[in-house]
């Protein structure tokens, strides 16, 4: 029992780095999972079982949810899109058109650091992202690439 719950520990914090929906897919199915294959066989065997079975479930589902915001944004901004995949530099509009899409705040941060853009945001730019909707929180982000 107690290496079921050093292996569910590990499982979490490895899938806890994941920030996609797929990532956060794994992290809920494996938390569902665990606790129902603990309610129903009672032991620590039960939980790691129904740990994998629900990340295995969730990332399935989650993934799903990413081709998803990849084809919104290829509707939205081929270019942002190709920026993405390419790892080059987002701007201001970049960041605007995957809010339209309707990219989550979590996985636009992620792509402000995988692609390593970097953001230098006057007033006025503040000002023109808080009325196309994007987020405080991602608008907190961008901030803190200038200041690095």
């Amino acid at each position: 029992m107690h290496r079921s719950k050093i292996c569910l520990s590990l499982l979490t914090l490895f899938l806890m780095s994941c920030e996609s929906k797929a990532g956060t897919g794994a992290i809920v199915g494996a938390g569902a999972g665990a606790a129902g294959g603990a309610l129903i066989t009672g032991s620590g065997t039960g939980a790691f079982i129904g740990a994998a079975v629900g990340a295995t479930t969730g990332t399935i589902i989650g993934a799903s949810l990413d081709d998803s915001d990849r084809r919104s944004l290829e509707k939205q901004s081929p270019r942002t899109l190709k920026k993405i995949d390419n790892g080059e530099q987002l701007s201001t509009e970049d960041i605007k058109k995957m809010t339209k899409a309707g990219i989550s705040d979590d996985v636009i941060i992620s792509q402000i650091a995988a692609t390593q853009s970097v953001f230098y945001l006057s007033t006025a730019d503040i000002i023109d992202l808080k009325k196309a909707g994007v987020s405080q929180r991602v608008i907190n982000a961008m901030i803190q690439t200038g200041n690095q």
